[in-house]
């Protein structure tokens, strides 16, 4: 067997097999010309291809040793990270407590076909900016594809943990990149980013606030990991915190968990206890930071003295267990009422008085269909149209213009989903910005690889019961 790999016709035949495969999956018929190099670097060999190696010598030097190993690595790293595999990790308390800050996780993009990238041309390993820079980018703008996504083993299904690009992330201010473009235009205006300057609580100008302006293809906006909770051609609703997709309650999966407001006879809670609850530093600081407003939806709370209540995010078994505390008088959850309209929330429009406990009802597009188109219902995939899908629009009086002609209906090119963090009380996804497109689309979230807690000191901090653990 040793000597049948050894011959150069045997070799050559695997390669060219394995490589034939590879570009029928990528059907791009212009890489056959590849096997004519496969053909020369085994049996014809006119051609030097690794030029950093003395031709023909027996012994390379160690230099040219690491070379080789580093040309191969990089390589074969930038194939596995673009067709079938990626590390990723969780920075915020999203999609608590099914996954957790310091999650180290590892995301197939072979469940849903490899996602060929708009800008080929970067950096390896560089996302959207060049280390050690907060403005230079990782990639070259001048060579752009268009979306394609190759074959895969299934598509997005509810339920599944998805990473993608977030949809919003076409424009970042490159000082405050933790809100979007759109939402800081929606705070500040448009004239307070063109000037860079905001303005503190005393009337003082900030010159800078912003920064520069980036705009961003797809594949080089923020990683998002959110649960799917509605794929295209779904109705949701969101009711009292219940989500309902096409009329049911959502399947109870992973580990969902609201904000609560806890009453107490003024006693404060012991810092170990909340730890065995999974109650973060962060939580456990922020918990003294009630907003006024949380009275309001909740009986009973809007008299009593704000120094004896605490908010925590909590899942439901937490919940019973803070209630059997002694100096603990209720434990109530946060529900924003029907009607009250939080204006930071899709689609940002009066018509809509909707909440993050409130939603809806919204129809998800699927590709191929047709929806009549009214302003009434305009605000709601007018970004689909103009944004994702490349077309002008305008409204003239009260009639609706597509690319220059009148429309009261339109056709979706793209398949959509609905994303939701587990932690309702502590996510911004589809409920603050809309729609995924499915050409946003990442991959899925296979399992956590490794995790560290981030509010404990080496080697104390790593989460040992997590390490390969399943992503529900």
């Amino acid at each position: 067997m040793k000597k049948l790999f050894a011959n150069k016709w045997v070799k050559f035949g695997v390669v060219a097999f394995i490589y034939l495969l590879f570009v029928i999956w990528l059907q791009n018929w212009w890489l056959l010309l590849g096997l004519v190099i496969i053909y020369d670097m085994y049996i014809s060999k006119k051609v030097h291809w690794a030029f950093w190696k003395k031709k023909d010598a027996e012994k390379q030097t160690k230099t040219v040793e690491w070379i080789d190993a580093l040309i191969f690595a990089v390589i074969a790293a930038t194939v596995i990270r673009l067709f079938f595999i990626e590390a990723f990790t969780i920075p915020t308390s999203s999609m608590e407590k099914s996954l957790l800050v310091g999650d180290y996780l590892f995301v197939s993009k072979l469940s849903y076909g490899p996602r060929m990238p708009n800008t080929p041309i970067s950096l390896p390993f560089a996302h959207n900016t060049m280390p050690f820079t907060t403005s230079t980018k990782s990639y070259a703008e001048w060579l752009q594809w268009p979306y394609r996504r190759l074959a895969g083993l299934g598509k997005v299904e509810r339920n599944d943990v998805v990473v993608f690009n977030f949809p919003e992330g076409d424009t970042v201010c490159l000082n405050q990149q933790g809100p979007s473009y759109y939402q800081l235009l929606r705070q500040f205006g448009r004239e307070a980013i063109d000037q860079n300057v905001a303005y503190d609580k005393y009337g003082q100008p900030i010159r800078g606030y912003f920064g520069q302006r980036q705009s961003r293809p797809v594949d080089r906006r923020e990683n998002y990991i959110k649960r799917c909770v509605a794929i295209a051609g779904d109705s949701i609703q969101v009711i009292d915190g219940q989500v309902y997709v096409n009329g049911k309650p959502q399947e109870n999966i992973g580990d969902r968990q609201y904000k609560y407001l806890i009453q107490t006879d003024g006693t404060s809670f012991n810092p170990t206890k909340l730890e065995e609850l999974g109650i973060s530093d962060e939580d456990c600081k922020a918990s003294r930071g009630i907003d006024a407003s949380y009275l309001d939806y909740v009986d009973g709370l809007k008299d009593v003295d704000i120094n004896k209540l605490f908010v925590f995010p909590l899942v439901e078994e937490n919940v019973e267990k803070l209630r059997a505390m002694p100096f603990v008088k209720s434990v109530t959850r946060i529900v924003r009422p029907k009607g009250y309209r939080e204006s930071f929330i899709f689609p940002h429009d009066p018509k809509y008085n909707w909440n993050e406990d409130n939603f809806g009802p919204l129809y998800i597009p699927k590709k191929g269909d047709v929806i009549k188109l009214t302003l009434d219902n305009l605000p709601l995939y007018r970004r689909c149209i103009e944004v994702y899908e490349g077309n002008s629009l305008f409204v003239s009086g009260d009639q609706i213009i597509i690319n220059n002609e009148p429309a009261d209906s339109y056709t979706f090119r793209m398949d959509y989903y609905f994303m939701m963090g587990d932690s309702r009380h502590n996510s911004a996804d589809s409920r603050f910005w809309g729609f995924v497109p499915e050409d946003h689309v990442v991959g899925k979230a296979l399992f956590v690889w490794f995790s560290t807690d981030k509010d404990k000191s080496f080697p104390s901090s790593i989460r040992w019961s997590r390490i390969f653990k399943g992503i529900d």
